[in-house]
C-alpha cells in the first residue's frame, strides 16, 4: 500500500497522472488512492486538473449527451511559494 509521500513523490517525478496511473504504478485500490489524493488536496500538497476536452481526436464529446467523454482528471503537485 502507498503512502502519502510516495504519491507525492510519484507525481514529483511524473509531473501529472491520474488516479488510475497512480493506482497501477502503487498497487493501492483506486477508492483508497483516491482518498489519498483528495487528502493531498485538502493539505494543499497536490491539485487536481481537467484536461481540455478540445484535443479529442474521436470527435465522441461533440456527441456525448454530458460532453465529459473524453474529459480526464489529472494530478499535480501544488506551486506553492
Amino acid at each position: 500500500m502507498a503512502s502519502l509521500i510516495e504519491i507525492r513523490d510519484l507525481l514529483a517525478l511524473r509531473g501529472s497522472m491520474d488516479a488510475s496511473q497512480l493506482s497501477q504504478q502503487l498497487a493501492t485500490p483506486l477508492p483508497l488512492m483516491n482518498a489519498m489524493l483528495a487528502r493531498l488536496e485538502a493539505m494543499g500538497k497536490a491539485q487536481r486538473r481537467t484536461e481540455d476536452a478540445s484535443q479529442c481526436l474521436s470527435g465522441g464529446c461533440k456527441s456525448c449527451p454530458e460532453g465529459k467523454a473524453c474529459l480526464r482528471e489529472v494530478w499535480t503537485l501544488s506551486q506553492q511559494v
